[in-house]
């Protein structure tokens, strides 16, 4: 009833209300219109390359199907040493706990509720402690555009009456060897609602591909011909292949993507369509359902090993005149291609379902996202 990760999970009948839910006991919930979740903010446009340790073989990034091998992966990094700023990391609880009585305040539509919490069952996804500070992490594998920040908070104030030292509550997202944290603090410790942001990092780990690798795959792909499927409108890449890694595991009806992303179902159809029309994703109608599953090319990409599969993601999107051309471009001149000429571009590739300009303008960003995701994964 309460699995309610993100505001666009939230029923109808909520959302038309301006209500949220948040539990209060291990049984017993409130709802009301207070603000429960909290928008990501801004990535960073900095992104630190790391390495996993040459001995260790059993964290490369395909392996990474949970957020507890997630974190071991960022921790044998060395991105949690980085982040955290502390000495002498050890990681202590996870797992799942009561809340014992927590007080607290929250915004609301009519100003300042006050609520009380009694035994609800909290869950942290890890901890650690180093010499100065306790990091209590919530780790997810989507890439979302909000949280809940109940998920950040019952276990910070669990936490800070039972240690001395200051706890940071830290959010860590991971999606194809790329690691997004966030460390938030609670200004008021009392106040469910003082959240702010006080460092974001990236992270992502070497891929081994240099301009060369780029370059020589413009030399030896050939062009294909637009399939009937329409040009993508889902600028960031980084999210098709965070939903094939989700495919990978499972099957998905298109409700159980929307809840996932945060998305509306017009975000859920450019997203999977944009799969469709790289061959990575199939969809068909079951019993009155649209479930999304991988392709037989889809499945192989994604288990090949981190270098390849990065590798061929670009090969499949390289195939596309529109990115192809787009990318010689900007291996040529040295910056990205001014929208019109991209828009030229496009409107010389026979797209299929694309019209007015407006449209072409709008797929112009996806073409620059999907060629700066190209870019991003060269090691400089």
């Amino acid at each position: 009833m309460t699995k309610f990760d993100h505001k666009i999970n939230l029923p109808t009948l909520f959302e038309e209300n301006n209500l949220s839910i948040l539990p209060i006991s291990r049984g017993d919930y409130i709802i009301s219109s207070f603000s429960a979740y909290h928008p990501f903010e801004e990535l960073s446009e900095e992104i630190e390359k790391v390495s996993i340790p040459a001995y260790v073989q059993s964290l490369m990034p395909q392996f990474l199907v949970s957020e507890s091998i997630a974190l071991n992966c960022a921790n044998a990094c060395g991105i949690l040493n980085d982040f955290l700023e502390d000495e002498a990391l050890v990681p202590t609880v996870n797992g799942r706990m009561s809340s014992g009585e927590l007080y607290f305040n929250i915004d609301s539509a009519v100003g300042k509720q006050h609520i009380f919490v009694n035994n609800s069952q909290i869950e942290i996804d890890a901890a650690y402690e180093g010499v100065h500070y306790l990091s209590l992490f919530e780790a997810k594998r989507d890439l979302a555009d909000d949280f809940l920040i109940r998920q950040l908070y019952y276990p910070f104030r669990v936490w800070s009456r039972r240690v001395t030292k200051t706890v940071k509550p830290i959010f860590l997202i991971f999606s194809n060897g790329s690691f997004h944290l966030y460390q938030y603090r609670f200004e008021d410790p009392n106040d469910y609602s003082s959240l702010k942001l006080i460092k974001q990092k990236n992270y992502t780990i070497a891929t081994e591909i240099n301009v060369a690798d780029i370059a020589n795959l413009l030399t030896v792909i050939p062009i294909v011909k637009e399939s009937a499927i329409s040009f993508p409108q889902a600028d960031r890449f980084s999210r098709v292949v965070n939903l094939m890694e989700l495919l990978k595991e499972k099957e998905l009806t298109k409700q159980e993507i929307t809840s996932k992303y945060s998305f509306d179902e017009r975000q859920t159809n450019y997203y999977t369509d944009a799969g469709r029309y790289l061959e990575f994703i199939e969809k068909e109608h079951r019993e009155g359902s649209i479930v999304f599953h991988l392709t037989m090319q889809g499945l192989h990409v994604m288990e090949l090993g981190y270098r390849e599969r990065q590798i061929a993601l670009a090969t499949q999107i390289l195939k596309h005149k529109v990115f192809n051309e787009t990318l010689r471009l900007h291996l040529q001149y040295g910056e990205m291609p001014e929208r019109k000429k991209i828009v030229q571009i496009m409107k010389e590739a026979n797209l299929y379902n694309v019209g007015s300009e407006s449209t072409y303008d709008r797929r112009a960003s996806t073409v620059i996202g999907w060629v700066n995701w190209i870019l991003g994964i060269i090691d400089s």
